[in-house]
């Protein structure tokens, strides 16, 4: 099957806010069309990992906190970004899991690489499955943190999904391949 969709040809590119927490790049671009915009701004991102830690006795650990941009309180699966620095995905799920949870794995399976706004972000997010995940120490949170840690029997995480307990995106399109990759 042949596309005759093509990419768009940059023709400038400027970082125009430039903070430790956020980055906004505006680009000039040129469409296939030929028209030409001036102000096309992305959010640039860094790479997120997010992991689906389940227990040997089919718990699965879930985190529970407020997201300031929402303005409401999600339970999601532990992740978070890849640190400058950092060349492994695995390595930095492993970390955020035990920062977030005090739970740790030897057994963890990339399962897929997504991109969750590829009209406006420039990130990667790493799904991982985590198995036989076991606790080790408390939290280690950062001062803005409040992270209530949940514990959620295998079997009732579609329903939560299902019903919209769970409603972030990315952690609902992890537990579903989880589930999936655990069944088969």
């Amino acid at each position: 099957m042949s596309s005759k969709i093509e990419r768009w040809k940059i023709l400038k590119s400027d970082l125009v806010f430039d903070h430790r927490w956020y980055k906004l790049r505006r680009d000039h671009v040129e469409l296939p069309s030929g028209q030409v915009l001036d102000d096309y701004f992305i959010s640039v991102r860094p790479d997120v990992v997010l992991t689906f830690p389940i227990t040997a006795d089919n718990q699965v650990i879930f985190v529970r906190q407020y997201k300031h941009a929402a303005g409401d309180i999600f339970i999601e699966l532990p992740g978070g970004v890849i640190d400058e620095g950092e060349t492994s995905p695995a390595e930095a799920a492993k970390r955020e899991l035990l920062e977030e949870t005090g739970y740790v794995t030897d057994d963890i399976e990339p399962l897929l690489e997504v991109i969750d706004n590829p009209t406006k972000d420039t990130n990667r997010i790493y799904f991982f499955l985590a198995r036989n995940v076991r606790k080790v120490a408390e939290q280690d949170l950062d001062e803005s943190e409040a992270i209530e840690v949940l514990t959620v029997p295998l079997t009732e995480v579609e329903a939560m999904v299902l019903s919209g307990q769970i409603n972030v995106s990315g952690s609902v399109a992890l537990c579903l391949l989880s589930l999936r990759r655990l069944q088969g």
